[in-house]
C-alpha cells in the first residue's frame, strides 16, 4: 500500500465508527468516511477534543458544526508548497492528504528527466498536483470543469510563490479539451487525472466513470509524446479493484510504449492506533521505472 510519511501540517489522528479524526494545521476535525467500519472509542482521548464536526444527514449530505469558529484562510504546508484549506458543503477540505505519495513519486521523475517536460492534469480539482509537478520544474496544464476549483488552484500555485509562466488553467469538459488537444496535434510528456465516479461539465456533459475511464485513457494515449515519462491513474469508485487500473495502462500503454505499469491502493496511517485507512487506488505507468 502506498501511504505517506512526510506530513507535518495534517494527520490522520484516529479511525473507526464511519469516521475520521484528522489534524489540519492547529485544528482538529471530524468528518465521515465510509471504509472505517471498525468501531471506536469516541467518548474519551483525541475524539472529545474537535473543534470541527461534519455530520452526516439521514436525506444526503450534511453539515458542519463548530466549537469554535475557524479562520477565513487556512493553509498547511507540504515541504516547499503551500494550501489553502477550508471545510466545504460536501465534507472536503480542498485537498487529498494521501496523494503526497504520488507528488514525491512523480517530481521524482520530472526532476530526473533531462529535458523539459509537460504535464497534463485532468479533473485537477484544487492543484495539489499541479503545484508538485511544477515545483519540480514541469510545465503544467490543469483542466477542471469547475471555475471555482481552477480559481482555487491559482490562490494556491500564489502562496506557493510559483512562476505563473508554469501553468495553464482550463476550466472545460475533460473529454471535449482532450479531444480538442488531438486535433490541435498538442503532446504531453506526461498525464495526471482523478476522474470521478459521476461528474457533470460546465455544460451538462455525463462523465460516468466504469463508461467513460477506458475511452478517456485510449484517447489521452494519443495526445502523449512519442517518448513519455509517466501516466498516473487516480482511482476513488469504491469497489474497483487496483488491477481495473493496471490493465487499463498495460493494454494501452505498455503495448505501445513498453515500459512498466502497476497500481497500489492509496492509505493513511492513524497515529493513535495504527490502523491504515484506504483512500483510493492509483494506477501508475513508467517509461523507465527508478
Amino acid at each position: 500500500m502506498l501511504i505517506p510519511t512526510d506530513w507535518k501540517d495534517y494527520e490522520l489522528i484516529d479511525t473507526g465508527d464511519g469516521e475520521k479524526l484528522e489534524r489540519w494545521g492547529g485544528y482538529t476535525l471530524i468528518r465521515p468516511d465510509p471504509q472505517a467500519i471498525w468501531p471506536a472509542d469516541k467518548n474519551s482521548g483525541p475524539w472529545t477534543k474537535w473543534d470541527g464536526y461534519y455530520h452526516r444527514s439521514k436525506q444526503g449530505g450534511g453539515q458542519w458544526e463548530f466549537k469554535k469558529k475557524l479562520p477565513e484562510n487556512m493553509e498547511i504546508n507540504y515541504e516547499q508548497l503551500k494550501f489553502r484549506i477550508k471545510p466545504t458543503d460536501f465534507k472536503h477540505m480542498g485537498l487529498f492528504p494521501e496523494q503526497a505519495i504520488n507528488w514525491r513519486w512523480f517530481s521524482e521523475k520530472i526532476r530526473k528527466a533531462g529535458r523539459p517536460v509537460k504535464v497534463l492534469n485532468l479533473f485537477a480539482y484544487t492543484g495539489g498536483a499541479t503545484l508538485a509537478a511544477a515545483q519540480a520544474g514541469a510545465k503544467v496544464c490543469h483542466v477542471d470543469a469547475a471555475k471555482g476549483m481552477n480559481l482555487w488552484a491559482k490562490q494556491n500555485a500564489g502562496l506557493s510563490g510559483l512562476d505563473e509562466s508554469s501553468f495553464r488553467f482550463i476550466t472545460d469538459d475533460v473529454m471535449k479539451f482532450v479531444h480538442r488537444e488531438k486535433r490541435r496535434e498538442s503532446r504531453y510528456d506526461a498525464i495526471i487525472m482523478d476522474p470521478p465516479s459521476y461528474g457533470r461539465g460546465p455544460n451538462g456533459e455525463m462523465w460516468k466513470l466504469e463508461k467513460n475511464l477506458y475511452s478517456l485513457v485510449e484517447l489521452c494515449r494519443d495526445i502523449l509524446t512519442p517518448d513519455p515519462l509517466f501516466f498516473l491513474l487516480n482511482l476513488y469508485t469504491t469497489g474497483l479493484s487496483p488491477v481495473v487500473a493496471e490493465n487499463i495502462l498495460n493494454i494501452l500503454l505498455t503495448k505501445r510504449y513498453q515500459g512498466k505499469a502497476y497500481s497500489d491502493e492509496l492509505g493513511l496511517k492513524a497515529t493513535s492506533s495504527g490502523f491504515i485507512l484506504p483512500c483510493g487506488v492509483a494506477g501508475r505507468w513508467e517509461k523507465e521505472p527508478q
